[in-house]
């Protein structure tokens, strides 16, 4: 029988599924309009999820990726893993720390509540449970902040190693230009003189690629690097004229597309064990998928990286003013 827990914090290498696009109608990835159904009723996101679900397997990935507020991802995720046949080589990540506010509609006053608090946890877990069951591997802390109580709190870091000691895979997703900031922090912790998160996620990619160092020294220190938002919530895969002029050269050498080409990038990175697809398409899907096959020389990702990253303050402050569709 293979084992399905992650012993050792071990996330398959290579292109994860995660279903922030297809959990939820609303979303800020560009062009959302083009890529979903006029129907985004549950029943509609439901079987588009589970089409990616069958594709992304089918196709090698192992790793898939859902949160609390991510709408209905996790009970799309588990809904699809009980109703097909077995797959014991599947690795299910999930995260607490937000609530899904936005009773079904693209568009809300407010989307997602962020607490990192005991009670939150003590809340989160059980409806993750519920859903996920024994499928659960790994359970992070969702978008960790260097002000995050979930740094600093003695009574939650407890409660994760008791959860940990039963077999479930403690780990942290980070964001904001203070990345860096908080993956060190995280690094630092430990419950009874062992390390606390056994795995990092965080936001790497052409044009926000600040946390690599910390990144880098996450890896070294023996946690799993997953890499989220690789294409810029969309950015790199549509690129404005500016990025595109810098782009086109490199897709025509390698005969690969825009979105390709900079999930290409992440997973050159030494210390990237694995990095996700959000597809919203089969055909994206597919797209995302032909990364594994393009070849970057270093200074080709180098140069990338050098001409096209902006400061962390300017990268995510266009990002909050990406607008849910």
């Amino acid at each position: 029988m293979v084992e399905r827990q992650l012993s050792g914090a071990r996330v398959p290498k290579g292109i994860g599924f995660g279903l922030a696009a297809v959990g939820r109608p609303g979303y800020i990835n560009l062009g959302r309009e083009r890529d979903l159904p006029a129907d985004r009723g549950v029943d509609a996101m439901r079987a588009r999820a589970h089409e990616l679900l069958d594709h992304a397997y089918d196709h090698g990935v192992r790793y898939f990726d859902a949160a609390r507020s991510y709408g209905r991802a996790e009970e799309f995720l588990a809904q699809w893993l009980h109703a097909g046949p077995r797959r014991p080589d599947v690795v299910v990540g999930s995260k607490w720390g937000y609530t899904y506010t936005a009773d079904w509609q693209v568009r809300a006053e407010v989307h997602e509540v962020k607490d990192h608090g005991v009670a939150a946890f003590d809340r989160q877990l059980p409806q993750t449970r519920q859903l996920l069951g024994d499928h659960l591997d790994l359970y992070q802390v969702h978008s960790v902040t260097p002000d995050s109580p979930a740094l600093l709190d003695t009574t939650l870091h407890r409660r994760l190693a008791a959860l940990a000691a039963e077999g479930v895979v403690i780990g942290l997703s980070t964001s904001g230009p203070r990345q860096h900031e908080a993956i060190r922090a995280a690094l630092a912790i430990t419950v009874d003189g062992e390390p606390l998160f056994r795995t990092v996620q965080a936001t790497w990619n052409l044009l926000e690629p600040s946390a690599g160092p910390a990144l880098a020294e996450a890896h070294a220190a023996g946690r799993d690097v997953i890499v989220k938002e690789a294409l810029a919530n969309g950015r790199l895969a549509h690129p404005a004229p500016a990025v595109e002029a810098r782009l086109a050269p490199l897709a025509e050498r390698t005969g690969s597309s825009y979105d390709a080409l900079a999930l290409a990038a992440a997973l050159h990175q030494p210390w990237a064990r694995s990095v996700l697809s959000g597809a919203a398409t089969t055909a994206q899907l597919a797209a995302n998928l032909r990364a594994a096959e393009v070849r970057l020389s270093s200074d080709e990702l180098a140069d990338l990286v050098a001409e096209l990253a902006v400061l962390p303050e300017t990268y995510w402050s266009e990002r909050s003013g990406l607008a849910w569709s």
